[in-house]
């Protein structure tokens, strides 16, 4: 099984998401998806929220932090393809893998892919009311 070099989580992991999450935004409304879509996305993988992303955003967050602090959703297992040309479920560090699930599911959110294929279920976030 093909795997990343060594070092690459530790820089991924030292990566913010003040960085990363302004790209994953573009990438998405550039394709007609929302930001809201993407921070379903979001907290279904890690279970953080809207307002615990952005004050993630605002404390400059690393995403080995975020990761740390996540309780990793239990479906996450169900996501596989093939992402910077490493399959998902083929990789062995515990981190790289979860890192590039958010990357996979950014990347299906912004093909247009339907959100209950992308949170590998039927669970929607319900509107607040």
């Amino acid at each position: 099984m093909k795997q990343p070099p060594a070092g690459t989580g530790e820089r991924m992991a030292k990566m913010t998401l003040a960085q990363i999450y302004p790209m994953y935004v573009n990438k998405v409304e550039k394709k007609g998806r929302s930001e809201a879509e993407l921070v379903e996305v979001i907290e279904w993988l890690t279970g953080h929220g809207e307002k615990a992303i952005r004050k993630m955003i605002d404390a400059k967050t690393t995403f080995g932090e975020l990761f740390e602090q996540s309780t990793l959703n239990p479906n996450a297992h169900l996501i596989t393809g093939v992402i910077c040309g490493y399959r998902v479920e083929n990789l062995e560090d515990p981190f790289i893998q979860q890192f590039r699930y958010l990357d996979l599911l950014v990347d299906e959110l912004a093909r247009g892919k339907a959100m209950e294929k992308i949170l590998r279920s039927a669970w929607r976030k319900l509107p607040a009311g």
